[in-house]
């Protein structure tokens, strides 16, 4: 037997009609643009399923709006987020895509920021608020941010990961999940890694500092009262 959360029986703390369709949409949102960083100046959502046949009707769009905006499913401002964005500079566009054999709220979030660069997120609102994010530029990866959330991409040498869970270990973080995704042997790889509690300011800057890591995002989980 399945084991339910409070969120399958009372759903998430939110503004709007639908768990999937906008809690989860600005969630999926805040989390795209953590991982893109910088200062943003538009992004393309791909609506993928029902999030493409029922985007204006349920405020999916203004969900992921907000979520680009770093605004919660339950900020009353959720509401107003067009307007918000357009303040702050930020073009967004809305287009219905097939993105394949994927989740039916499936978006996938083309984000271009100031300096030019672009980053590319793939994710899932999958019911009750909860998200699933599953691909970043092109390379598979699986976290739902539900739990503090470290990113890396970094050197596929002998020793990183290694690195990387003695520096948790000293600051007595708990691993809870790894999972590591490579394009080749030696080349680059990817670590998404959760831990049981929020990773400490110590613990950012030594990862930050490891020699063979290019990139890192640090991910706090959506909670009522911030991220």
């Amino acid at each position: 037997m399945r084991d339910y959360g409070v969120f399958d029986i009372l759903g998430p703390i939110m503004i709007g009609p639908s768990s999937s369709h906008t809690a989860g949409a600005a969630r999926l949102a805040k989390v795209a643009a953590i991982i893109a960083g910088g200062k943003i100046r538009k992004v393309e959502f791909l609506l993928h399923g029902s999030f493409a046949q029922t985007y204006r009707g349920h405020g999916t769009d203004k969900a992921l709006v907000a979520g680009i905006l770093g605004l919660d499913p339950w900020d009353e401002n959720l509401k107003i987020s067009f307007s918000l964005a357009r303040e702050k500079g930020i073009d967004f566009e809305f287009v219905g895509k097939d993105l394949g054999d994927v989740h039916p709220n499936t978006v996938k979030f083309v984000i271009t920021k100031e300096d030019g660069s672009s980053t590319e997120v793939t994710g899932s609102s999958i019911g009750g608020g909860n998200i699933l994010i599953f691909n970043i530029d092109g390379q598979n990866v699986e976290f739902t941010g539900e739990r503090p959330t470290i990113l890396t991409h970094h050197k596929d040498l002998p020793g990183v990961i290694s690195k990387i869970s003695s520096i948790l270990y000293v600051e007595n973080i708990n691993i809870a999940n790894m999972r590591v995704y490579r394009s080749g042997k030696g080349r680059m790889a990817t670590m998404a890694l959760e831990t049981d509690s929020v990773i400490s300011e110590n613990a950012m800057y030594r990862i930050k500092n490891t020699e063979e890591v290019e990139n890192v995002k640090f991910i706090n989980p959506v909670t009522e009262g911030g991220m």
